[in-house]
């Protein structure tokens, strides 16, 4: 076995044992043994199961901000779609086992409860990836509408058995939409321009 396998062969092996047994069946044994490292290195990495979801978020995270590209151009909101389908993405090859957990995190709510702060400091990353700047203080509430669009597309996605993710696609757009019409008035989105009135003639001449 080897003394200490990489985050990606992790991730799979924790995805891989959750589809087997799920968040109850999740021991650091059967981890271990999936991932082909001792306990105790695993002990050493990650005190607690939900170190372990923690890292699944850090992976997924890098993956988006690794394929980014510098000055991408294009509107905020068109970025911030992108890197969003573009988690999604990183996520759907572990897709069963996220869904398993979903469906027992309703049996066990605090586990939701131990994972909500952090999902708003990944949305703070997506924020990065996309680009997006802004001071501090309203860069924490541009996350946190973020994590409320991002709830929204994760119910649908967790629904959507398309090829394509339309549906989810589709969430998405609506979260957006829903979020732009709030944050143009609070001023969260300095620099975009805003869209003409609908009706509005646009000058030709």
């Amino acid at each position: 076995m080897s003394e200490k396998a990489p985050d990606e062969t992790l991730i799979a092996a924790l995805w891989r044992v959750m589809v087997a047994h799920g968040w109850p069946g999740l021991t650091m044994r059967r981890l271990a043994a999936e991932a082909g490292m001792d306990t105790a290195t695993l002990r050493e990495r990650f005190p607690t199961r939900l170190d372990l979801l923690l890292l699944h978020g850090r992976v997924m995270d890098q993956a988006v901000l690794a394929g980014t590209i510098p000055g991408q151009g294009g509107s905020a909101r068109d970025r911030i779609f992108d890197v969003l389908m573009r988690r999604l993405d990183a996520m759907q090859p572990h897709r069963e086992g996220i869904l398993r957990l979903f469906d027992d995190m309703r049996r066990d709510p605090a586990v939701a409860l131990a994972l909500a702060p952090h999902i708003g400091v990944a949305m703070r990353w997506m924020l990065e990836a996309a680009e997006v700047e802004a001071k501090s203080c309203e860069a924490r509430l541009l996350a946190l509408g973020l994590t409320g669009v991002w709830l929204a597309t994760i119910r649908a996605w967790s629904r959507d058995d398309s090829p394509d993710m339309g549906t989810t696609m589709a969430a998405l757009d609506a979260a957006l939409d829903r979020a732009e019409r709030i944050a143009r008035p609070l001023g969260l989105l300095r620099g975009e321009a805003a869209p003409p009135p609908a009706g509005e003639a646009t000058e030709t001449s």
